[in-house]
């Protein structure tokens, strides 16, 4: 009994050390075991701040599509014109519902419905749409932008680029936009749980451990000392809460390193411990991202002669919206006592933060974090040049860290061949051991296939840790063998893929091509149909099916896969490529012309299209 109570009081003091800055490793629930618990847990004890925290923009970053929860006060339909589609958001009793159709004339020629499962966004700018099916999460082609009222395609899907329902939302996405989900192991964006909202525990850390030692009756005097049993932001270094902000704050193109994922930062952490980040930086440009809050406030005057950070001007637990008027005015005169001397204070941050766009999200404005004086119309005759990717978390990245940055840049974002010519400079300074998955990506984004294989003939008998990014490298490895018909080969590094990602449906797909082209027919059949089980609302699987059914001579079976995966995307070329053939070999001129037309209509310089009608003039003329 006495040795218990030894122990009792060692672990109290080690728990409630004399109240001052400290690193994160003295903080108990941020070791790996320790469990999150989740904010309705926090919420038995701390109910003041749990109300209050729920009418934040985090507390809001993530919400089931109740009414209650959309901003959107009329139904607001939007036409796509680039693909010649609208969509319409209707509600069905509580679920909200996004309706895609095409018409010609007085007739619907398109109609695809989705029941939206949460909608992404605080509200204060925008309201996005999600849905799921077996855990799969993507997002809707639906965009409701709150401070303007209007609808509009979401950012990214602009000027032809509309991806419809196939955006894939991945660990990187979700991981700023909402608490931690439980993600399935070897997949991109399959999730066994998805909870709602940016929750305490991301500020916090994991919350098993306080928990635990409230329950027990341990208490500590936070009035004198720190609890570390969970973390308090606002006892951290300040260089540690601004870590803290910029995780998801400062938007870019950002870079894991060696091991790491998107769930491994945790509060009191250094963001350049897990990943950094990059932004283009241009002369003559002053132009900026929506989430850059955490880079502007960096090139600041106020902040770099002083010790400002978010929490300075933000209480995390209280909206924006609930203020008072001349909140932030009273915090800038703590420190600009003599501007309130001289001058009638009002609105500081209307001249020296000004609302602006942002280059990455229409009909939305947002406060410059950028403190300072803002020159309007700086000289237009300035020629807007690139300088390059920078680091804003970190001041010394690895050359494998840059090289991986503009790599990321030319496949996510903008093709631009500079970004490859930089990766390849920083990749040549790399040890050739650590380049492998990288030196793969700059490869292929090159669609150097040759080159690739001769490659990885190299690395064979190597032995890698596994990791995403080496899937996606056998992946590409295998995509190239196929290229140039070494079947087998391909076969292995897509099976290679596989064994570390079996949920990453696209790999499935490439191996069950290869399968075909092998004529291996059964095995192909195997591969689209575990897709489907998996995602049924998957058209490749349904056209490659179809084609399938095409060789095999059960044009019944083929059209009835052809035309779900038409319904599905009606401007499918492949499915409606393997239609025409369908129809070819069932010997039906006039539907075999409809679907060849339909393809030159869509793709006038499509290759297979004109083979396609080079077999219909041999059938039929």
């Amino acid at each position: 009994m006495r040795l218990l109570i030894i122990f009792l009081v060692f672990f109290f003091v080690i728990s409630c050390k004399q109240g001052s800055v400290s690193e994160y490793h003295d903080y108990l629930n941020l070791n790996d075991t320790v469990q999150y618990v989740g904010k309705e847990t926090c919420k038995q004890c701390h109910l003041d701040i749990y109300q209050s925290y729920m009418r934040t923009g985090m507390g809001k970053s993530l919400q089931y599509p109740l009414k209650k929860n959309s901003d959107m006060d009329t139904i607001i339909s939007i036409y796509d014109k680039d693909k010649d589609l609208n969509y319409a958001p209707y509600w069905q009793n509580d679920s909200l519902w996004i309706h895609e159709y095409r018409t010609n004339g007085k007739d619907t020629t398109h109609s695809l419905k989705r029941k939206v499962d949460y909608i992404i966004g605080s509200g204060h700018h925008t309201n996005s749409h999600l849905f799921e099916i077996n855990g799969y999460l993507h997002q809707i082609p639906y965009t409701f932008y709150t401070q303007k009222k209007i609808a509009d395609l979401p950012p990214g899907y602009e000027n032809g680029n509309n991806s419809r329902f196939n955006r894939e939302i991945g660990t990187e996405c979700i991981t700023c936009h909402n608490a931690y989900p439980h993600h399935t192991e070897g997949s991109f964006n399959k999730y066994d749980f998805v909870p709602d909202g940016i929750d305490c525990e991301r500020c916090h850390g994991p919350g098993e451990v306080h928990v635990q030692q409230k329950r027990k009756g341990i208490s500590v005097d936070t009035s004198k000392y720190i609890d570390y049993s969970i973390v308090n932001p606002s006892k951290l270094d300040l260089d540690l809460q601004f870590e803290l902000c910029q995780r998801c704050h400062l938007q870019g193109t950002s870079v894991l390193h060696e091991g790491k994922n998107y769930f491994d930062f945790k509060p009191g952490m250094k963001l350049s411990d897990i990943f950094d980040v990059y932004v283009p930086r241009y002369k003559n440009n002053e132009s900026f991202i929506m989430a850059s809050h955490a880079d502007r406030l960096k090139q600041s005057k106020c902040f770099k002669s002083s010790d400002m950070n978010c929490i300075t001007c933000h209480n995390p637990h209280k909206s924006v919206q609930e203020i008072d008027d001349n909140f932030f005015d009273k915090k800038c005169m703590t420190c600009h006592q003599t501007c309130e001397e001289k001058i009638n204070v009002s609105n500081c941050a209307s001249c020296h933060m000004p609302e602006s766009s942002s280059i990455d999200i229409p009909h939305v404005t947002i406060t410059d974090h950028k403190i300072g004086i803002h020159e309007e119309n700086l000289n237009k005759n300035n020629v807007i040049s690139f300088l390059g990717l920078h680091s804003v978390n970190n001041n010394s990245p690895s050359n494998l860290s840059k090289a991986k940055a503009y790599l990321k840049r030319y496949e996510s974002f903008e093709q631009n061949p500079f970004y490859l010519d930089s990766a390849r400079v920083f990749l040549d300074r790399i040890q050739e051991k650590d380049k492998f998955i990288p030196f793969i990506q700059f490869l292929y984004l090159n669609l150097d296939y040759q080159a690739i294989i001769n490659y990885a003939m190299k690395y064979e008998e190597t032995e890698f840790d596994n990791s995403e990014d080496l899937a996606v490298a056998f992946s590409r490895i295998g995509q190239s063998y196929l290229e140039f018909d070494m079947i087998d080969k391909s076969i292995q590094y897509f099976n290679k893929a596989i064994t570390i990602s079996p949920y990453k449906l696209e790999f499935q797909l490439k191996i069950g091509t290869a399968y075909v082209e092998n004529k291996d027919f059964d095995k192909a059949r195997d591969c689209f149909e575990k897709i489907l089980r998996l995602n049924p609302y998957n058209k490749q699987a349904y056209s490659n099916l179809g084609y399938l059914y095409i060789l095999n001579k059960e044009f019944y079976n083929a059209k009835k896969h052809l035309d779900k995966a038409i319904e599905l995307d009606p401007d499918y070329i492949s499915a409606l490529e393997n239609l025409t053939l369908l129809y070819i070999l069932d010997k039906k001129k006039d539907k075999a012309d409809f679907y060849l037309n339909k393809i030159l209509e869509i793709a006038p310089d499509n290759k297979r299209a004109q083979k396609l009608f080079e077999n219909r003039s041999q059938t039929f003329d």
